[in-house]
């Protein structure tokens, strides 16, 4: 986030506002209904903390079930145990550094596509730092996965593996596309890095479900229900993916000047 001692050029107001609203959509519609500068700041605060505490209980959710403390049925497990834990706490740091990390990362290429040359080398910055934190804490991580959730750890290092080093290889690569300041390609390189680790636990976890006892077979519904969601989901992917990939190019497209208009 852009510090209050910015210049008056780094403040451009359209750059400004995206960036104080990306985390919480929203937080726009509130902070907007609002005008004295405490229910802002409030709110504004509530959605910042909700954008810090959803990406860490998501982890922490993927912790508990890959280290095989989320057992199938209604009650079942540890209420505090499943979720507080070695590996649910590194899966959500981690997941907090990610999400910061790929934030950080892509507004590299909005400053400059703004002409915000200054504020884009700021968010170079921050971004490989917590490249840096988020390396040392996976490496970290790698030991609390070989002792509390063997299972994966097995998996990660036998069939997972060729996706844990297209990992490895894609988030060794960012960082240095950043620092020649090729901002487009460090987004390619950092999505690539991220899908990989998320394909690889997916990949190193198979065939369970919920570790260790449900499989994906055992948890599947029956033929009529599979094809009937996988019919919807492609005809919902028709309408999603054109729109999306049309509100991406649109937001991707440089502003225009007012002189230009």
């Amino acid at each position: 986030m852009p510090s209050p001692q910015r210049s008056p050029r780094a403040l451009h107001p359209a750059h400004a506002g995206r960036v104080r609203h990306d985390p919480r959509g929203a937080a726009f519609a509130y902070r907007k209904s609002v005008s004295t500068l405490g229910r802002r700041r409030f709110f504004g605060a509530a959605f910042a903390l909700s954008s810090l505490l959803t990406p860490f209980l998501l982890g922490a959710v993927v912790g508990g079930v890959a280290s095989g403390r989320v057992p199938p049925g209604i009650a079942a497990g540890d209420v505090l145990a499943s979720w507080a834990n070695p590996t649910s706490l590194v899966g959500g740091t981690l997941a907090v550094l990610v999400c910061a990390y790929l934030a950080a990362v892509f507004l590299c290429g909005d400053a400059r596509r703004d002409g915000e040359d200054d504020l884009a080398d700021q968010f170079r910055v921050h971004a490989l730092v917590i490249a840096a934190v988020a390396g040392a804490v996976g490496l970290g991580g790698i030991a609390v996965l070989r002792t509390d959730a063997p299972t994966l750890f097995a998996g990660l290092t036998g069939r997972g593996l060729p996706v844990v080093v297209l990992s490895v290889i894609a988030g060794l690569a960012a960082p240095g596309l950043l620092l020649a300041r090729h901002y487009t390609l460090a987004r390619i390189a950092s999505a690539v890095a991220v899908t990989a680790i998320l394909i690889g636990w997916a990949v190193g976890q198979y065939p369970y479900v919920l570790v260790p006892s449900l499989t994906v077979e055992q948890a599947a519904m029956g033929r009529t229900t599979l094809t009937a969601l996988l019919v919807a989901l492609g005809a919902g992917a028709l309408v999603l993916v054109p729109s999306r990939t049309y509100l991406y190019v649109l937001f991707q497209r440089p502003r225009a000047s007012a002189s230009e208009k």
